[in-house]
């Protein structure tokens, strides 16, 4: 016996659940599938366990991908505004935390609850823990999707399955191989929003300031290629992480440096020429009121002419101790991997796909969210991609039932 359904979606995290929903209430027969027990995992663990559900001023420019310009029009019919009027309908409490990123104030699961009751609002059946074992397409236009639960029958399939990153949670390359199967091609994917790592012996001087965090500059390119942010840097055992960390993450290339200010926000020259004038305090007692003590202690120990009196030191030292400070480079080994990033970077490559409708060259086979090559910056923006491309997604799909109808 086969179950026969207008949209099958396989994925059911943020981008498959609201594209079902969104699909179900516009008179779509909708199934879920996914192969976890739990639904949007990746919600609940969002945020610190409050979910950064979206940010308030998502547009393209904080997005990369092969081609850029891809997410224009699904991010500009699916807005920030559209996304929060919906959160608001709910009864859901949030609030903005930092550069427009807007957080539940009580928990994950509001919003995992309420993209749950938007699905059952209209048509949606779901299957969990349910594996798919093959897909086949028919000459008819019908896409066979053979289950642990039976075969089923669709016109319209969606992959919605995310990327790589946080195995744990259940990530697979699923959609990849969905991609490849259907003659689709793939950009390289690679670990996005992760913590970088440094060789061991290189870093052995600064890895006693793991737990220190400060605001830096951070940056990575050269040229027109060059990319920087104003954010917080956390320093690890291993490497470095904090948001300015998984910014850049995404735009350093490996075996190239990153470039770090580490008082971006202060005049070093000037502030070391003036305490040398005045100060007879220990140029590490000085450099710890315009950074943390314990990086200050840590970044005299790396030149003995900085181990002494400010007002003993050469102008040469201090300047070099200021030039050290405002353009730390350094070369990552690499990052922490997929175990680690919030995202996986690549994916689909968005030349097989409309941007007007997610469908791909392959007639009626749609992908959605993290599968695709589009990768927002961190604070909220791949939520934002994820419901943006579904609600794409949904409508288009409507549009053709009412075409062929």
């Amino acid at each position: 016996m086969s179950h026969d359904f207008d949209v099958v979606i396989v994925g059911a995290g943020a981008a498959g659940l609201f594209c079902a929903g969104v699909a179900g209430q516009l008179g779509l027969k909708v199934l879920v599938i996914d192969h976890g027990e739990k639904v949007a995992e990746k919600i609940r663990i969002s945020g610190g366990g409050r979910a950064n559900f979206t940010n308030r001023d998502a547009a393209p420019a904080n997005f990369l991908g092969d081609n850029p310009n891809f997410c224009r029009s699904a991010l500009s019919r699916y807005t920030p505004k559209d996304f929060v009027a919906l959160v608001q309908r709910h009864g859901i409490a949030f609030h903005e935390k930092h550069k427009g990123q807007l957080f539940c104030d009580n928990s994950a699961e509001d919003l995992i609850h309420m993209l749950l009751t938007e699905c059952a609002t209209g048509q949606v059946a779901r299957w969990q823990p349910c594996a798919v074992k093959s897909i086949a397409f028919s000459g008819s236009g019908t896409y066979e999707i053979e289950t642990d639960r039976g075969l089923v029958q669709t016109p319209r399939l969606v992959v919605a399955t995310g990327g790589l990153s946080i195995p744990k949670i259940g990530a697979t390359d699923f959609g990849y191989r969905v991609a490849r199967q259907f003659g689709l091609r793939l950009v390289a994917t690679k670990p996005a929003l992760v913590p970088l790592a440094f060789d061991g012996a290189h870093w052995a001087p600064y890895a006693q300031l793991a737990g220190l965090a400060l605001p830096v500059w951070i940056e990575t390119g050269a040229k027109k290629g060059k990319t920087g942010f104003a954010e917080d840097l956390l320093f690890t055992h291993r490497g470095l992480s904090g948001p300015a960390v998984l910014q850049i993450s995404s735009y350093w290339a490996e075996g190239t440096p990153i470039r770090l200010n580490l008082a971006p926000d202060t005049d070093l020259p000037q502030a070391l020429a003036r305490a040398k004038a005045v100060s007879k305090k220990l140029i590490a007692n000085e450099l710890a009121q315009l950074v943390p003590s314990r990086l200050a202690d840590a970044w005299v120990q790396q030149e003995t002419g900085w181990q002494r009196p400010v007002a003993e030191a050469s102008d040469k030292a201090l300047n070099l101790l200021a030039e050290r400070l405002a353009r730390w480079e350094i070369t990552p080994m690499g990052t922490e991997g997929y175990r680690k990033a919030e995202v996986t970077a690549g994916g689909v490559d968005t030349r097989d796909l409309s941007s007007q409708t997610m469908e791909s060259k392959q007639p009626g086979l749609y992908f959605i969210g993290e599968v695709v090559d589009v990768t927002g910056w961190l604070g909220g923006y791949n939520f934002q991609w994820a419901w943006a491309s579904a609600f794409a997604c949904a409508q288009a799909m409507a549009a053709v039932r009412q075409e062929t109808a």
